[in-house]
């Protein structure tokens, strides 16, 4: 047997309508449970098992939602904020209240981020003791050398306690404007910009392009974004070690 709740939260979980509206509902006889009408609001369902219907429309209960964000700049990684638009603001076509994102991009970053309202989840893709790799692609002003790829894979410090973990650098373009991929498995503040400030760089341009096993997709534009699908949410739940 699955997880029960009751039919009022189950229908306003999906955001089909508020607790008062749903209860407005069901007593006018528009639920169905099991092809019978319910007209209690404190009636309890199987998330996993029992259909409900409005109106003969079949409500489907979704316990955790995962979306690949392409996120874009000038938005921030919040769930609210009293002056930016957020990552949640982006969503449109299904519930929000509880999503949120796990981690953080800067304001002026771009790309992969997951928004989930699986906690359990995120902590474990978070955590300092999983070591997930994040790579990103970014723009340097100033030439990038083989001393700095170096200096990253020893571990730079960047003002810190601790110096950075190695990190890798792979140089696309050395030139006064550099192009390269780096791959951090920490998640400190603002650590790629810091990282280059230490070997006397800039940061012009970042984008995340993979988190653990998940790449962003590359036909979704800055602001878009999808479900999972079944190969990446089965590779993520591999990786942190959940399997429900």
């Amino acid at each position: 047997m699955g997880k029960k709740l009751r039919i009022d939260k189950y229908l306003s979980d999906m955001t089909i309508g508020s607790r008062r509206e749903v209860k407005n509902w069901i007593r006018k006889g528009r639920v169905y449970i099991n092809s019978r009408p319910c007209w209690n609001p404190d009636e309890k369902v199987d998330i996993n098992e029992d259909e409900v219907t409005i109106d003969g429309d079949k409500i489907l209960y979704e316990e955790f939602i995962y979306l690949m964000l392409n996120k874009p700049q000038g938005v921030v990684s919040a769930t609210r904020d009293n002056r930016d638009r957020t990552v949640l603001d982006l969503i449109k076509d299904t519930r929000t209240k509880d999503l949120f994102p796990v981690g953080r991009l800067d304001k002026d970053t771009e790309g992969l981020l997951l928004i989930t309202n699986h906690g359990e989840l995120a902590h474990r893709l978070l955590s300092p003791k999983k070591l997930i790799d994040k790579v990103y692609y970014a723009k340097i002003k100033g030439k990038v050398t083989k001393a700095d790829e170096e200096a990253f894979l020893g571990g730079i410090s960047i003002g810190d306690d601790k110096p950075c973990l190695p990190a890798k650098l792979d140089i696309i373009v050395s030139d006064t404007l550099s192009e390269v991929k780096l791959t951090i498995c920490e998640g400190k503040f603002h650590q790629v910009k810091r990282m280059f400030e230490a070997v006397d760089k800039e940061v012009i341009y970042l984008k995340r392009l993979s988190m653990g096993s998940l790449t962003l997709d590359p036909s979704l534009m800055p602001g878009e974004y999808r479900r999972l699908n079944e190969d990446e949410l089965k590779q993520l739940k591999c990786l942190t070690n959940i399997f429900n």
